[in-house]
């Protein structure tokens, strides 16, 4: 093994939950797939040819960078829109690629129409709206100034979309304020076509809103953490549980990560482990080492909290995690050998280790541990 870890990514799982989004989406919006974050940690370049056997022809990023690594492995008839950041002197690249991008400052507006009248294409622009997220897009006293520069400058800017972004529709508590904003953005985009100007789509939902709030799907929702597997948080998930009367998990994971054992050595009752004092042995022990550390994705919050699955058995991780390799505590198999495969994330035997179960342990979330896998890790695809 070249590398020291692998990931696993398996299409079945990828298009049962690509198929089951849809579903619950409905078939009147149009279906773009959120790969920003390196696809949420599985891998741009290993993932798109996936996901468009899947069915999907729409592609979700967020900046130049992931358009571009996109860009080179999609098919001619598939479409990239860039969610957030295009420097200026990326819009004509932008423009002339056929890539669709948010426009959310009068400045941006400004400098779209100057860069798109020295192009032979228009510009497709997707107008954020601020609807109560209060990070990006334009306020209402800044409509009549942008609904007049579309008009006016219609032969150099396509209007394909009206948008805006849910602040937070995974958490109960905070449903009032979606339902808010999701009023507020109808209600826009009612002021657009008044007007004379007709979007290409209206979108606003994410994962949480197509799961939660139906009505937010409308023409196009960009689908990010439930297509790899995920609920946006436990209590979507056990909202959706309790309403379909099941208690099977419709989502099925997409990627597994993996190593193997690379030294196993005894260690006598109390004696430190791993660097510093952290972790003292209470018998005498099996250690085993694993060449994953920190610096390869797995958590330094993981000391002495984290397991992964040796030979069908979970087994703690014990000491420090260095930023190379972690130590865990193999004492109860006393069949483990080198070259043992590990389980970082998935299954192994009966046994499962997910990716929740890490953000339980050190406070985090999925979407954050996912994207921080390192792209140098290898992907491979599995049916």
């Amino acid at each position: 093994m070249l590398f020291t870890s692998y990931i696993e990514l398996n299409k079945s799982a990828l298009n049962n939950n690509i198929r089951f989004m849809k579903e619950k989406a409905g078939p009147g919006a149009k279906f773009s797939m959120v790969i920003k974050a390196n696809a949420y940690g599985h891998g741009i370049e290993d993932l798109l040819p996936m996901i468009e056997e899947c069915g999907v022809d729409h592609f979700s990023v967020f900046s130049v960078e992931e358009a571009r690594r996109a860009i080179k492995v999609k098919e001619e008839t598939c479409h990239i829109m860039i969610m957030g950041f295009v420097d200026d002197d990326y819009l004509e690249w932008a423009i002339e690629n056929d890539i669709s991008f948010f426009v959310f400052t009068p400045e941006r507006l400004e400098k779209v129409v100057e860069i798109s009248k020295k192009t032979s294409k228009p510009a497709r622009i997707h107008v954020e709206l601020e609807t109560g997220m209060h990070r990006t897009g334009f306020c209402n006293d800044q409509l009549p100034w942008v609904m007049e520069t579309l008009k006016s400058n219609s032969e150099n800017l396509v209007l394909e979309g009206l948008c805006s972004h849910l602040a937070g529709a995974e958490n109960l508590g905070n449903f009032p304020r979606i339902r808010q904003q999701i009023s507020t953005f109808k209600k826009l985009c009612g002021n657009f076509m008044q007007s004379g100007l007709k979007p290409g789509y209206r979108h606003l939902a994410c994962s949480a809103g197509v799961l939660n709030f139906p009505e937010s799907s409308m023409d196009l929702v960009r689908v990010g953490i439930s297509n790899y597997g995920f609920w946006p948080d436990n209590e979507t998930k056990m909202l959706h549980l309790e309403n379909g009367k099941s208690l099977k998990d419709p989502l099925k994971r997409v990627l597994s990560w993996k190593s193997k054992v690379m030294s196993v050595n005894r260690v006598k009752e109390n004696e430190y482990v791993s660097y510093g004092a952290s972790y003292i042995t209470n018998r005498d022990s099996k250690i085993a080492t694993v060449p994953v550390g920190y610096g390869y994705g797995f958590s330094r919050n993981l000391s002495n909290m984290g397991h992964v699955l040796i030979n069908g058995k979970r087994v703690p991780v014990v000491g420090a995690v260095n930023m190379n390799m972690m130590v865990v505590d193999v004492t109860d198999l006393p069949e483990v050998k080198v070259h043992d495969e590990v389980v970082l994330i998935g299954e192994q035997g009966e046994k499962t280790i997910t990716v929740s179960s890490f953000s339980d342990m050190n406070n985090s979330m999925n979407y954050e541990l996912l994207t921080r896998l390192p792209s140098r890790i290898p992907r491979y695809q599995t049916e």
